[in-house]
Parts: structure tokens; C-alpha cells; sequence
């Protein structure tokens, strides 16, 4: 509980009351003063200054002094009368609440109004400077708008004077062409006429200079300045490429390598027409080789997929069947797939193809049951 302070003093004039109230060895920030019109407070831990004023203040224009561990109060006083104390005498527990609540309000309302005001002066001040800066702007603009229209004065009678320039300079133009057109229309007679006069006129005698590399002839200069040869007559050049079965340009390194395909191909367009198998017709140029189906077997045998392998070695041999080695590899896939007869089928015809002896060879349990069926 805080204590009351009672050690304090004060003096009065007709306009205005002096208080001072000792800090008590309290730091100054410490203490916090409120004060309305009737009620003065004073909280400087622990202790507590309240006093219930005796008549009403201008707490507006009164002012509190922090310093010398004293704070002084010089609260003027609304009306010009003494006051006979300090506080209120008589004043009970109930009528200090009341007192201390409506001190509270007014102080809420004052600050409210303060709060109100500043925001009212804020708006204001910008509403100034921003009607200020359209003011600025507009001033600006005009400005500008008064350099354009001086710009385009200017260049408006510029136009016009370039304009009458070249009226005047086309005027003289045309009376020189009629000129021109005049001394056309003269016969050829006048004109040769006139011609030798003018000649006549401007002849003076000089020394002819002996022929050789720096004898000169006005009359032949001025026929070779006159000769214009006749433009050429428009033409079209064939060029014919030799045909070539590959997309690429030809290369010495590579045409051997190119004549073995092409060989190949031949020979596979000899045993079988691809275009005319519907199996062959979705297949593009390069897949239509033996050796292209045979590695494209050789993966799918890898992955285990043994129908779609025995599918591309049985194309590949219906392309080519001089190769031992599509049977023997779509012998193997019948054997992963337990077709059993079909894979001593194929591995019968890959041993025809090769017409090896089978004693040459390491035997193996497909080579000794191709023994047991052709008894060899």
C-alpha cells in the first residue's frame, strides 16, 4: 500500500496557487503526475501525493517543475478568489471515488479530442500539400503544353517555307524542260545546223599530235560515251544432280560401307518384296533390314520377352534366309518357351545353312538331340 504523502507547502495568489512536494529521495522519472481541473495526483513509488482541490484550475495552462528532488506546481486558477485550503474538507471515501472517476473521463475525453484534433491537422496538412503539388503539376503541364504548341508553330512554318522552296525550285524545273522539249522538237537540220555553228564558233587550231598512245579524238570519245550496250537477254541454266540413295553428301570413307548396304538391300528386295508383306508396310527403310530385326531380337531376348523376339527373327529371316544365325537365335526363344519341336526345327535349319559338321563343334544338349533325330 502506497504511502501519503503530508510534508508539503504551498502559497496562493489571487490568479494562481504554488506547490511544492518533496521527492523523497525518488529518482525524478520515476514520478508520474495526473492532473484535471479538480484533482491532483502524484505517484512516485512508494509514495502517493492526492489532493482533492478546493476550486477548479486551468489545467491547460498549469505546469509542473521536476528537480531538486521537489517537484513545484504553479496551477492557475479559473476564478480570481483565495482559496481558504488546499483540498476539499469533508470528503468522504464514496464522494473521492466519484471525484477520482470523473477526473479519469474528462482526461479520456481530453485526450480523445486531442487525439482528434491532430488527426484533423494531419489531414488538413496533407489535403494543402497535395492541392499545393496539383498546383505545381498543373503549372508544369501548362508549360509544357505551351513548348509543344511553340515547337509545332515552329515547325509548321518551317513546312511552309520548304514547302514554297520547292514550289519555286519545281516551277524553274519545268520551264527549263520546256526548254528542253522545245529544243527536241527542232528538225534534225536545225539541230545539225546549229551543231557546226557552235562548233565553228568554239574551233581553235592546234598542232596535231602524232599518232601513237597519246593521240587524242573528241569526235571518237564522245561516240564511245554515246555507245550503251544493249542489256543481256534473260536466261534459265539446267543443273542436273546425279541420284544418290542417301540423304547425305558423299564420302570416299564411307562409300564402301555404303555400297555393302545397298548390295544387301538388293539382295533382300531379290528373295522378298517388302512392300507387298502388310508386315513391312509400317516399318521405315532402315528397319527393314536383316541386321537392324536381328539386334532388335537379340533385345527383346534380353529382356525376356521371347514371342516378340521370335516375331522379329522370323521377319528378318522372311528377308534374308542365308543367315544361320536368325534360326539358332529363334531356336533358343522356342526353347525358353518350351516349344520344343520348333526349336529342333530351327536349329535343323541353321546346321543345313552353315552345312558345318557337327563333330566340329563343342557338343551341347541341343546339338546331341539333333544328332538323335537325323542320326548323325
Amino acid at each position: 500500500m502506497p504511502l501519503q504523502v503530508c510534508g508539503y507547502s504551498w502559497q496562493q495568489t489571487p490568479t494562481a496557487v504554488f506547490l511544492s512536494l518533496p521527492l523523497r529521495g525518488v529518482c525524478a522519472r520515476d514520478a508520474d503526475v495526473f492532473c484535471t481541473e479538480n484533482y491532483l495526483k502524484v505517484n512516485f513509488p512508494p509514495f502517493l501525493f492526492e489532493a482533492f482541490l478546493y476550486a477548479p484550475i486551468d489545467d491547460g495552462s498549469s505546469k509542473a517543475k521536476i528537480g531538486n528532488d521537489a517537484i513545484v506546481f504553479t496551477l492557475h486558477k479559473k476564478e480570481a478568489v483565495m482559496w481558504e485550503s488546499l483540498s476539499v474538507s469533508g470528503v468522504d471515501k464514496e464522494m473521492m471515488q466519484r471525484i477520482r472517476e470523473k477526473s479519469i473521463l474528462q482526461a479520456q475525453e481530453r485526450a480523445k479530442e486531442a487525439t482528434e484534433a491532430k488527426a484533423t491537422a494531419r489531414r488538413e496538412d496533407q489535403k494543402y500539400t497535395l492541392n499545393v503539388m496539383m498546383k505545381i503539376e498543373e503549372e508544369e503541364r501548362k508549360q509544357i503544353e505551351d513548348m509543344k504548341e511553340n515547337e509545332r508553330r515552329k515547325a509548321t512554318k518551317e513546312l511552309e517555307a520548304w514547302k514554297e522552296h520547292q514550289r519555286k525550285a519545281g516551277g524553274q524545273e519545268g520551264a527549263q524542260g520546256e526548254e528542253k522539249a522545245c529544243c527536241r522538237e527542232k528538225p534534225a537540220g536545225e539541230r545539225r545546223k546549229s551543231e557546226q555553228k557552235s562548233l565553228r564558233g568554239s574551233w581553235t587550231w592546234r598542232p596535231r599530235a602524232a599518232a601513237g598512245r597519246n593521240s587524242e579524238n573528241i569526235f571518237s570519245e564522245k561516240l564511245e560515251e554515246a555507245h550503251v550496250p544493249a542489256p543481256r537477254e534473260a536466261g534459265s541454266i539446267e543443273v542436273s544432280f546425279t541420284p544418290r540413295a542417301f540423304p547425305t553428301a558423299l564420302r570416299e570413307s564411307q562409300a564402301a560401307w555404303e555400297e555393302e548396304w545397298l548390295h544387301k538391300q538388293a539382295q533382300a528386295q531379290k528373295v522378298l518384296n517388302a512392300d507387298d508383306v502388310p508386315e513391312f508396310r509400317d516399318l521405315k527403310e532402315e528397319e527393314k533390314s536383316p541386321e537392324w530385326l536381328k539386334e532388335k531380337g537379340n533385345k527383346l531376348f534380353a529382356t525376356e520377352n521371347y514371342l516378340a523376339a521370335v516375331n522379329a527373327y522370323s521377319l528378318a529371316i522372311r528377308l534374308n534366309n542365308k543367315l544361320p544365325l536368325l534360326y539358332l537365335n529363334r531356336a533358343a526363344c522356342h526353347l525358353k518357351l518350351r516349344n520344343l519341336h520348333k526349336a529342333i526345327e530351327d536349329s535343323s535349319k541353321g546346321y543345313r545353312t552353315t552345312k558345318l559338321h557337327l563333330g566340329l563343334i563343342q557338343p551341347t544338349p541341343l546339338y546331341k538331340v539333333m544328332l538323335r533325330r537325323f542320326g548323325m
